[in-house]
């Protein structure tokens, strides 16, 4: 054992060339600048699901709602990431950069109505995501 640290230390055996080193360094940036893109493009697949999961929430709260009252109910959030009211009672918070678009109902019966949101940090910042009693779940505004 003794031997094999003496031989080590005579032959300077240090650690790793700049060559070894210089390979590491582009495998690291190659690697590097294939996963970023990769990345922020699922940043915004996943805000855009918060959209899609807080209009399907008032989708499904609206109905629920039309069970109880013949009336439509009026929708509505205080800013964008405030919790969601239906008839002044909080039903749900809202994901961060979701607004509500389309909150009064009142003129709406349980077969006619829609409520729509957007994401600004995500791909539905202008087309929007509507839940509607005629179509459910779809890309669009009312």
């Amino acid at each position: 054992m003794i031997a094999r640290i003496q031989k080590s230390i005579n032959e300077k055996d240090k650690g790793f060339t700049l060559i070894e080193l210089l390979v590491v360094m582009i495998i690291i940036g190659i690697l590097a600048a294939i996963a970023i893109p990769i990345f922020l493009s699922q940043r915004k697949k996943a805000e855009d699901t918060a959209a899609r999961a807080d209009v399907s929430t008032l989708g499904k709260e609206i109905a629920t709602y039309f069970v109880d009252s013949p009336t439509g109910p009026v929708v509505a959030q205080a800013s964008v990431g405030a919790d969601y009211t239906i008839g002044g009672v909080t039903v749900s918070k809202a994901s961060d950069n979701v607004l509500l678009l389309t909150g009064d109902q009142s003129a709406n019966d349980s077969t006619n109505w829609c409520v729509d949101v957007s994401n600004s940090k995500g791909d539905v910042s202008a087309t929007g995501v509507k839940y509607s009693a005629q179509g459910g779940l779809e890309d669009g505004t009312c």
